[in-house]
Order: C-alpha cells, then sequence, then structure tokens
C-alpha cells in the first residue's frame, strides 16, 4: 500500500527545479543519461515524447515504490530543423541570427511514470515563440556573456540583458522546460494535486500574463 507520494525529477535543469518547487511537492533529483540522437524521419513531437519517456525509464533505476518519476524533454524547433545547443560561439551566434525577426515553435514533452503500478501519462505542449530583430551587435554581446553554450536554440527566453522575445500568448514555463499547468494536468490522472496554485505562482515567478492556462487545465491543446 503507497502511502504518500514523492516525486523524482529526472532533470538536473535549475529552471526545472525552480518551476516545479511552485507546486509544494516533495521531489529530489535524478539524472539518467539517454541517447538523444533523433531518428531519421522524426516528427519533432515524437521525437521529445520519445526522449521523455526514455529519461522516465532510464530513471526507474533510482526510483522507490512510492515514487512518481517526471521527466522531460525540450526541443527549439526552426522550420523542419530541430536545433540543439550550439558547440561553440560561432554556432551560437549562427543560430541567434537564423532565429530573429520570426516565430519558431519551442516542443516540451512530459513523461509521468507512477512505480508502484508503472503506469504512464504523457503531454505535449507546443509554443509559438516570436523573436525580436536582434542587432548583430545583440547577439554578439549575448554570446560572449556565454549564457547561450548549454541553451537548445541558443538562448533563455528569461535572460533579462537579451530580451529575445517580442511578445508571446502561449507557456513561458514550457520555453524553460517544464509546462507547469500540462504537468497538473497529468498529476491529475495519477490522483496528485499541487499544495498551492500554480497558475498564480507560475505567472508570479516569470512576471508573465498568462493567456492559455485556463485551456491547457480544461484538456485543450495549445499551439
Amino acid at each position: 500500500m503507497v502511502k504518500r507520494t514523492l516525486i523524482l525529477l529526472a532533470s538536473n535543469s535549475p529552471r526545472r527545479r525552480e518551476l516545479l518547487s511552485l507546486g509544494n511537492w516533495m521531489f529530489s533529483v535524478s539524472v539518467s543519461n539517454v541517447d538523444e540522437s533523433q531518428q531519421e524521419g522524426e516528427a519533432p513531437g515524437d521525437y521529445v515524447l520519445r526522449l521523455a519517456e526514455a529519461k522516465a525509464r532510464a530513471a526507474m533505476l533510482q526510483a522507490r515504490p512510492e515514487h512518481i518519476i517526471i521527466a522531460a524533454d525540450t526541443a527549439v524547433v526552426d522550420g523542419n530543423c530541430i536545433l540543439g545547443k550550439p558547440k561553440d560561439m560561432k554556432q551560437a551566434t549562427a543560430m541567434l541570427k537564423s532565429l530573429r525577426g520570426h516565430t519558431h515553435q519551442v516542443y516540451t514533452a512530459l513523461a509521468l511514470l507512477r512505480m508502484h503500478d508503472e503506469q504512464l501519462v504523457t503531454e505535449l505542449c507546443v509554443t509559438q515563440v516570436p523573436m525580436r530583430d536582434t542587432s548583430d551587435e545583440e547577439i554578439e554581446a549575448y554570446v560572449l556573456t556565454g549564457d547561450p553554450l548549454d541553451k537548445a536554440g541558443a538562448y533563455a527566453i528569461q535572460h533579462a540583458g537579451f530580451h529575445p522575445v517580442e511578445s508571446m500568448k502561449g507557456c513561458y514555463a514550457s520555453v524553460m522546460g517544464m509546462p507547469l499547468c500540462h504537468l497538473m494536468r497529468a498529476l491529475r490522472k495519477l490522483d496528485v494535486n499541487p499544495g498551492a496554485d500554480i497558475p498564480v505562482a507560475c505567472q508570479s515567478l516569470l512576471e508573465y500574463q498568462c493567456f492559455v492556462s485556463r485551456a491547457i487545465l480544461h484538456g485543450e491543446q495549445i499551439g
């Protein structure tokens, strides 16, 4: 008999940890490496869903029966191209120049695995991200900070100095790697509720007025 629910976050991302903490859940962190190579002809949504599930299943080795594992995978998609982390400053600069002035998509998948019965729940969030038409000088200054080098697509949406996004109406938290309303929706299917008002807490932390949380929590697919 499972007496309590603990969350095992299969990610070492500080942004995901910060966002998950808004729900006042008890959680610990476990990171397992998986092969993140894209399969031939694999669509972005299928790609991130496959990796999220692979990360969740890899974390089972460190999990206990009372755990619900939460794993996530995020991809920046420009046209038909999935942009990973840049290899160096030159590639980061090229990525940012290719993204500026138009809208691309960020796909984030969640995979939740309840250990005691191995029930799996997945969610996919797609956010339209309209980038500012940043100048070469802005891009070069941002790249020199080193911040783009460990970011998919070579940017952090929340970076106050660079401020990459013109305006947005989708899920801001998803672009940071953890779509919290989708997470709430998935956890409800596993009979788990948050200990806080997550939409309010999320908007307060991110200083962002969200237009999609209500629709997501009512089961609609956004994107």
